[in-house]
């Protein structure tokens, strides 16, 4: 039975899970304000101490996106340097894929909204089947409209980007449902249990080549681009 170490880093707050063959033993939620890589690996050393040590991890299941820039490089970076240094497989998880087992009781469709700014979002869509989210449309960068006027209702909305996107959500449709804010963080103990269904598909990631799902470039890195392309001319 793998043990496993499970890191969610995706949102404004962070978790880290332990678990072996995909049962979660441990979760740990941290602040917002570990930004970088070095404040978590004290977390990570207390939580496998107490649980054997850190050597035992044989699997490690990280959220790769999309989501908070600063948050998934913390995340991918660290997954990748404990792989280096264990020898431990790394299994890559969709965050969209995580929130979506938030979903309500009886939810039928569903939309994740995640703030890309510029009135954008990251999103996916998933559809209820027999209790578990199918993938309508994959993680790509678009509008909440252009989500809504596409999806079947009854549809709920599930992510932290819903309060910087309510401007765009009909308040005259009942069908369009809320869900509550306590759903819309992604958590290391789900990572772990989907994270260890792909370790045993086969679906292990290359931590040489392991990148986080920006879907698009961050911020200063496009105005870095754009502040070029215009000295260029």
């Amino acid at each position: 039975m793998p043990r496993g170490l499970a890191i969610e880093t995706s949102g404004r707050a962070g978790s880290l899970a332990i678990t072996e063959d995909g049962r979660v033993l441990a979760e740990e939620q941290f602040s917002h304000g570990l930004r970088h890589a070095a404040g978590i690996v004290p977390i990570i050393d207390r939580m496998c101490t107490s649980r054997g040590k850190p050597a035992d991890i044989e699997e490690i299941y990280v959220s790769a996106g999309p989501g908070s820039f600063t948050g998934l490089r913390v995340g991918i970076t660290v997954a990748k340097t404990l792989a280096f240094a264990t020898g431990a497989l790394v299994i890559a998880v969709p965050s969209v894929d995580v929130l979506a087992r938030n979903a309500p009781p009886g939810w039928q469709n569903l939309i994740i909204v995640l703030d890309a700014k510029r009135d954008q979002i990251f999103t996916a869509s998933f559809v209820n089947r027999n209790g578990e989210p199918v993938p309508r449309e994959p993680a790509h960068l678009g509008s909440l409209q252009a989500m809504l006027a596409r999806t079947p209702r009854p549809v709920h909305l599930l992510g932290e980007g819903i309060p910087h996107h309510e401007k765009f959500i009909p308040k005259d449709d009942p069908r369009v449902l809320l869900t509550e804010p306590g759903t819309w963080q992604a958590r290391a103990s789900i990572v772990g249990e989907l994270g260890a269904l792909l370790a045993r598909d086969g679906q292990v990631a290359d931590p040489m080549r392991l990148t986080p799902i920006y879907i698009r470039k961050p911020e200063a890195e496009e105005k870095f681009e754009a502040r070029n392309a215009g000295n260029s001319r």
